[in-house]
Parts: C-alpha cells; structure tokens; sequence
C-alpha cells in the first residue's frame, strides 16, 4: 500500500510537511493521490491561520515527486526535482482550509525526457475543482548549469 508512511520514505519531505496520505491509482502517464493535511491546524503551510488556495501547488509537487518515484521502478527517485515554473493557475477557491472533503490531487505527465517534465495538475474535493494549471519540474539543475 502507497500509503503516507511509504510517502514520506521516499520524497524529500518529511513530518507535517508531507501531505499526502495515500496514492489511490498511478500509471505512467498519471497518479491521483488523496490528502487530508489541509484540515490540520499545525499545516505548516499555513499564514495567519488560513491556508491559502494556492498552497494547493505544493500538493501537486508532492505527488509529482512521487511519480518520479514510481516511474524510476526501483523505489529511487528519477533525480532530484525541482519546481522550475507554474503556468496557468486557476484558483477556484480562496482556500483549502475550509474543505471538509479530503483533497483529491491529481497530477497528469504532459511531456518529458530526462531533464524536464511538463505536468497538469488539479486539486478537487467533493467533485468541485478546487485549483488546476501547469508545472515544469526540472530534475536535475546543477546538471543544466
């Protein structure tokens, strides 16, 4: 089971600051991961007590990294990844801390090769889309330099 403690042992991202709780289905081209962390008071991405809609992109990251993960077939990850740019975000709400639902995240690989990957990402709860767009995750920087 794909569960938040097999999470937590293979993305960066350790504590309260892993949100996913569990990957529900993922192949090749798409993963679909639930999380219940943005209901948690002591979320660390939280300011001033709320947590903002656009927080949502850091749950997107996640479970981008996670397909990494499983893509590379061997527990390891494909590279070091890192967030290089979003691109057409909706926020369809003004936050996630009032979702009572757990989030739905679902992130779908666009292109790639071995240096860049584009994905589609959107968040959902209760069948309402509650963020979507664009990121590029670069997995490897220093090597681009």
């Amino acid at each position: 089971m794909l569960d938040h403690r097999w999470i937590a042992a293979h993305i960066p991202h350790q504590g309260s600051m892993c949100l996913l709780d569990e990957v529900l289905t993922w192949d090749a081209a798409e993963l679909r991961a639930r999380a219940t962390s943005h209901r948690s008071p002591d979320n660390p991405l939280r300011a001033d007590g709320r947590l903002g809609a656009a927080t949502g992109i850091e749950y997107a990251a996640q479970a981008m990294a996670v397909h990494g993960v499983l893509l590379a077939g061997d527990g390891q990850p494909l590279g070091v990844g890192y967030l290089a740019s979003v691109r057409g975000v909706r926020l369809h709400t003004d936050g996630l801390d009032d979702v009572s639902e757990d989030l739905d995240v679902r992130v779908q690989r666009l292109s790639g090769d071995a240096e860049v990957i584009l994905y589609a990402f959107d968040i959902s709860a209760g069948g309402r889309t509650l963020i979507d767009g664009r990121a590029s995750v670069v997995l490897d920087a220093a090597r681009l330099g």
